[in-house]
């Protein structure tokens, strides 16, 4: 989640001269309005980072809170590689 730092306003010819600096700005938590003839039309915001990937701890934790069921027997691989063996056995 990304916090707001501050709000600014921008007319469209302003915005025209400084959008590497007004990005620079959104990027570091600053919400920036862009208006026409003085009504708000874009508002450029800080996009949140991205998650990072899920670890073993991640995965412990989840498992110690899931309701109704306990990890897998076997992996996806290992799922997909009995459902294709017991294909190619029919």
């Amino acid at each position: 989640m990304a916090i707001i730092l501050a709000m600014s306003s921008h007319s469209i010819a302003e915005t025209k001269d400084k959008l590497s600096e007004l990005i620079s700005r959104a990027e570091k938590g600053e919400e920036i309005t862009i208006t026409r003839h003085g009504r708000p039309v874009v508002r450029f915001t800080p996009i949140s980072a991205p998650a990072g990937r899920m670890t073993d701890a991640d995965l412990d934790w989840i498992a110690k809170r899931r309701v109704g069921r306990g990890r897998p027997k076997e992996n996806a691989g290992e799922f997909v590689s009995r459902m294709r063996d017991e294909d190619w056995a029919r």
